[in-house]
């Protein structure tokens, strides 16, 4: 098709649409959405459309039907009726979308994508299935930030934080929201386990911000990280704080969720997916299986297992029960922790595992008793980043087969 793209404006305006099945209610729930008055003729009528704040009359198309329409829409089952549609319209100078035909009317109906105010009309020559396919694609690359969906603007007072949890490591694992905001971000604070291959395909204007901690380099405290987070809202800009996992997962997310709120600065949260879930499932693990357990714990081994007092957490409550034990920045203290455990009665023998760089290039695994877990992990020379998993879920399915 050769032809002159546009947009309609048919806020209060009246449109003729001939037929009342899927395609006419599909067309009809458009037109209605865009304000349009919508005029419905056909003998047999869809209940959805009877639904609607429309006028109906079941009866066959009149050329009076078209008195003070501004587009017509002929989509019956009978291409003899849609043609008398389209040929009434053409005689009276009114545009006619023929949906059986489409070079049978004198305008078309494209593909449409609307994202975040941003309309994307698509003509695939008259072949729907094209222009449907390239939609589609158009609307996985905005999810995924390989196309800007907004141009760079200047900083105007309003901006606004959004705390986004990266998943466990691997880029493809971060939601589709959450790669949208870092693709359309101006700042991008970023933890050291955040999926960092997102930032290299950002613009050299986006201010990238690296607090991730670590030994042996200046590190930004907690205190540091909210007053940037703040300033650079309260200065405008869209500030994405990127994070490993799941921002309220072991990631002070809220910490810096309550302070945004105190500073009145629009705050968001994008969940993502924790390494305590993704590590076992990428080594083969599930948490919960049917007859083995039913629960299982997510735990902080950041703090001494020999001073519960100073913990909080009750390893003695953790030992006895049956579920699943999953551990998180546990590596340094990982003798202490089984040491600690099988003193309250969880056996030696319960089967384990680290994951090491969990859903990453060079992910290992190892596996072995309780007992024996800090030694083998010794031995195999690896640390943190890392999750352990202690419980009888840990060989249900076996080692996973060789790729």
């Amino acid at each position: 098709m050769t032809g002159f793209p546009l947009l309609l404006d048919l806020t209060g305006r009246r449109v003729l649409v001939v037929g009342g099945g899927s395609v006419a209610t599909r067309r009809v729930r458009a037109l209605h959405e865009a304000g349009a008055e919508v005029l419905v003729v056909a003998l047999d009528i869809a209940a959805e459309l009877d639904a609607l704040d429309i006028a109906c009359e079941r009866r066959t198309f009149t050329d009076d039907d078209l008195d003070g329409v501004w587009l017509a829409v002929a989509c019956t089952d009978d291409p003899a009726v849609n043609a008398g549609v389209a040929a009434a319209a053409a005689q009276r100078r009114i545009f006619c979308v023929r949906a059986d035909a489409a070079t049978g009317g004198t305008a078309r109906v494209p593909a449409v994508l609307r994202r975040d105010g941003l309309i994307v009309a698509i003509n695939g020559g008259d072949d729907p299935v094209r222009a449907t396919a390239l939609r589609d694609a158009i609307s996985v690359a905005l999810d995924l930030g390989d196309l800007p969906s907004r141009p760079a603007r200047p900083a105007v007072r309003g901006g606004s934080v959004a705390l986004v949890g990266g998943g466990p490591g691997d880029p493809e694992l971060i939601t589709v929201r959450g790669r949208r905001l870092v693709a359309s971000a101006d700042v991008v604070v970023v933890d050291r386990l955040a999926p960092r291959a997102l930032l290299d395909d950002l613009p050299d204007s986006v201010e990238v911000i690296d607090c991730g901690k670590s030994a042996h380099r200046q590190n930004l405290s907690q205190d540091e990280i909210n007053a940037v987070l703040i300033d650079r809202a309260l200065a405008g800009k869209r500030v994405v704080r990127l994070k490993g996992g799941d921002p309220f997962v072991f990631g002070r997310g809220g910490e810096e969720y309550l302070a945004c709120v105190a500073a009145g600065v629009s705050v968001t949260v994008v969940p993502g997916i924790s390494s305590a879930l993704a590590g076992p499932a990428a080594a083969g693990i599930p948490l919960t299986h049917r007859g083995v357990s039913a629960d299982f714990t997510v735990v902080s081994g950041h703090l001494d297992p020999g001073r519960p007092a100073d913990s909080g957490i009750d390893w003695p409550g953790l030992a006895a029960g049956a579920g699943t034990l999953v551990l998180l920045m546990a590596m340094d203290r990982l003798g202490l922790i089984a040491g600690e455990l099988i003193a309250h009665g969880r056996p030696a023998s319960t089967p384990s595992a680290v994951v090491h760089r969990a859903t990453l290039d060079g992910q290992q695994v190892v596996r072995a008793p309780l007992g024996e877990l800090a030694a083998a992990v010794a031995s195999a020379g690896i640390g943190a980043p890392a999750v352990i998993v202690i419980g009888d879920v840990v060989d249900i399915l076996g080692p996973p087969a060789p790729a």
